[in-house]
């Protein structure tokens, strides 16, 4: 039988012409006029209908937590959508009617959960005429159960009392072309398009690209309706999959195992949107089952707490005749208060004024720069011709904002058109002078997480020959924060956590010379239900990782860390660091670091070795026998082509010996969230490495300014590392140059 083959040209006119005849308005994105993220996701996750994608996609940074019951499978995901063409999401398929494993003592009961990534593409955005298009891939990476390809277009009417009718039309391949009821257009480039290989690599992970887009093909498709009820959308759809090969791996009753009748090949939903974040479904789906879920829906790009910081001040006058007439001691609290740049040294001339200081609160540089600015033009004399803010970090130069005063007042205080404040501020490297200095009082910073600092009392003049004028730099801080660590998806228990209270606290010798420590506090954990590689199994590559039960479980009260650091400059644009202790919970020893990174560059490059031990998990302060020279050849690349995202390629030596490559990118929203995913890929083979085939995993660093009032430096981070082996795993070094110098890191439209 010759089966029928809609080409993308001719998709989209068919589509085109059903929807001029049936009499309604075409509007491209017309959803988009009210609603900037008003696509909702599939039983998979992923926007779509019920079983099947759709072409669509929310704005940038829109995240989905979901969750299905569909009988056989319930499924739990999030999706987010990473670029406005770009969405990807993380998934996880309970199996209920089967077991994990068929091994009592490795899993028990617990029914098996298979992991699932997907990817799809957006090609083309909808026009006038034209539909949107997209391609997908669905279960990457995983066992493969799932595992499917497609093309999908998607387009959209609006009617002026009916609401709006998006309508959808797909080919899709693998568990998405079950049906066979398409032809394979890729058959035409060779006839290994025409098979596809049944069955996955033995313990999942692998990217499997030799199957995309081959086999059986199915056409799949539907409608969904946004009603003229507020909130109420209606979804039908025809399914591209017959369940004719769904697997039942470890079945729960091995006599009488599941199998999936479908009645009908028409699915039927209906989504309510409860309120802003929360979406509510229920549905009717292969003519016998009665599905239902909920979603979380939020936009993680435009995040935003209203703050109250002080206002950016009016543009005055000074009345200070010269520089003597200046409170410095004020100039600085201020400058802490109101813009979070501690000021450690001032140096001045009658016609320029540079302030070293450190950035203590404020993501944003331009915002700290510009209430810094005004507060200067203020209150400096009026023959000053040049302000500078020379940034440092951990006692090294990073990045210097120059301001030029007479063009910076005329502009704040509208003496002349067309001029702007911010055309008076420019980017450079950090310039020491010989003018003359006054060093601050180091006690004017304290916050409200760190103790008191000890230092000078008072203002005074470098040049005079007093030993008043010796700034004393040490100090003391600490700080109290929660701690959360976890995986998922395990064969022991799927949610396996420790919760923990971490006390920190650093002694600053100099400005360059550091001590700093973490000691931890366990308040609840289940990791003494990991069970994988216990004590007497054959393992073929040191056990850097899976021991974690015994680090996690055997201490309630740990030092997590101890080490001395030292961070210097070599050159204006080269940094280097060296350090050692107690480098992280499970390793010791000693290392350096050194990096290049010119300034509002899109490149860096950096080199780390470290020789370490691993620490014994009974006793926080002894070591084990076995050690490792670890340490890697970095570069950090921020590509023109995809803005705010930044590639990280680290290749040399892993912790367990075995050698190659951690690919790491990560995409930062205009809130300030990060969001990113890494992949190692070394020479240990997949029977060395086990299940998973290779380390990988995905994260969120969100800043904890999206919660508070006021501004802050600090994030926390949310990673999902799908399972833990020992191949490919990095040292947890508490000291990064590159994010020690995260200030002079490229800029759009800085110069």
């Amino acid at each position: 039988m010759i089966k029928p083959l809609l080409k993308p040209k001719q998709l989209a006119l068919a589509i085109t012409a059903a929807l001029a005849s049936a009499g309604f308005s075409v509007q491209a994105n017309a959803q988009q006029a009210y609603d900037p993220d008003p696509y909702t996701t599939s039983d998979f996750g992923g926007v779509g209908l019920l079983q099947t994608p759709t072409a669509r996609m929310n704005s940038e940074g829109h995240i989905t937590i979901g969750y299905s019951d569909t009988d056989d499978y319930r499924r739990t995901s999030v999706t987010l959508q990473v670029f406005d063409w770009l969405e990807a999401t993380a998934r996880y398929t309970d199996l209920r009617y089967n077991f994990y494993s068929d091994v009592d003592e490795f899993s028990g009961d617990q029914t098996l959960k298979d992991k699932g990534f997907d990817l799809k593409f957006r090609l083309y955005q909808e026009s006038q005429w034209l539909p949107e298009v997209a391609v997908g891939l669905r279960d990457l990476g995983g066992t493969g159960l799932f595992g499917g390809e497609y093309f999908v277009a998607s387009k959209a009417l609006t009617t002026e009392h009916l609401g709006t009718f998006d309508f959808h039309l797909g080919l899709g391949f693998g568990y998405l072309g079950v049906r066979d009821n398409a032809y394979n257009p890729f058959c035409e480039i060779t006839d290994e398009f025409c098979i596809r290989k049944r069955g996955s690599t033995p313990g999942g992970g692998d990217v499997e690209w030799d199957k995309m887009f081959k086999g059986p093909a199915a056409t799949f498709g539907g409608i969904e309706w946004q009603t003229p009820l507020d909130g109420l959308r209606i979804k039908a759809e025809y399914d591209p999959n017959d369940y004719s090969r769904e697997r039942n791996p470890n079945p729960i009753d091995p006599e009488n195992p599941r199998v999936i009748v479908q009645d009908s090949f028409w699915n039927f939903g209906a989504e309510y949107e409860l309120n802003d974040f929360l979406n509510l479904k229920l549905g009717y789906q292969r003519g016998n089952t009665m599905t239902f879920g909920f979603s979380f829906r939020y936009n993680l790009a435009t995040a935003y707490q209203v703050k109250t910081e002080p206002p950016l001040r009016d543009a005055r006058y000074s009345t200070a005749s010269n520089f003597n007439d200046v409170d410095l001691q004020r100039l600085s609290q201020d400058l802490l208060n109101e813009t979070g740049f501690r000021v450690k040294q001032v140096q001045a001339n009658e016609q320029e004024v540079t302030l070293y200081a450190e950035q203590t609160r404020y993501r944003d540089r331009e915002e700290a720069v510009e209430k810094a600015a005004r507060i200067l033009s203020n209150e400096l004399p009026e023959n000053i011709q040049r302000y500078a803010i020379a940034e440092t970090n951990d006692g090294v130069d990073i990045v210097q904002y120059n301001i030029n005063a007479p063009y910076y007042k005329s502009a704040a205080r509208a003496e002349r058109f067309y001029r702007e404040e911010d055309d008076a501020i420019t980017l450079s490297n950090v310039y020491r002078t010989t003018d003359r200095a006054y060093n601050t009082p180091n006690d004017v910073a304290r916050s409200s997480t760190k103790g008191p600092t000890t230092g000078q009392n008072q203002w005074c003049d470098d040049n005079q020959a007093s030993n008043a004028c010796v700034t004393r730099t040490r100090s003391t801080g600490y700080s109290l924060t929660p701690s959360l660590s976890q995986a998922f998806g395990g064969a022991e228990n799927f949610y396996i956590y420790q919760l923990a209270l971490m006390a920190n606290g650093h002694y600053n010798f100099s400005n360059k010379l550091k001590l700093n420590g973490t000691v931890g506090l366990n308040v609840i954990n289940n990791y003494d239900e990991f069970n994988f590689l216990i004590d007497g199994q054959n393992n073929p590559l040191p056990r850097v990782r899976t021991r974690i039960r015994e680090y996690a479980d055997n201490q309630d009260l740990w030092l997590q860390n101890a080490q001395l650091t030292y961070i210097d400059q070599a050159d204006t644009n080269w940094y280097y660091s060296l350090y050692g202790g107690y480098l992280e919970r499970m390793f010791g020893g000693v290392g350096g670091e050194i990096l290049y990174r010119p300034l509002n560059s899109r490149w860096a490059v950096g080199f780390d070795l470290n020789y370490v031990q691993q620490r014994d998990p009974d006793n926080s302060f002894s070591f084990e026998d076995y050690d490792v020279f670890t340490g890697h050849a970095s570069l950090y690349w921020q590509p023109k082509l995809i803005p705010d995202t930044l590639i990280k390629l680290q290749a040399g030596r892993f912790l367990a010996g075995d050698e190659g490559v951690q690919v790491d990118v990560s995409h930062q929203f205009d809130s300030g969230v990060r969001a990113g995913a890494y992949a190692a890929f070394t020479n240990v083979s997949r029977e060395e490495y086990g299940e998973g085939g290779f380390t990988k995993g995905f994260y969120i660093s969100i800043p904890f300014d999206l919660f508070f009032v006021r501004n802050t430096l600090s994030r926390g981070t949310i990673g999902w590392n799908p399972i833990t082996r020992d191949g490919g795993q990095m040292l947890n070094r508490s000291v990064n140059l590159y994010d020690t110098t995260e200030a002079r890191g490229f800029a759009v439209g800085k110069d």
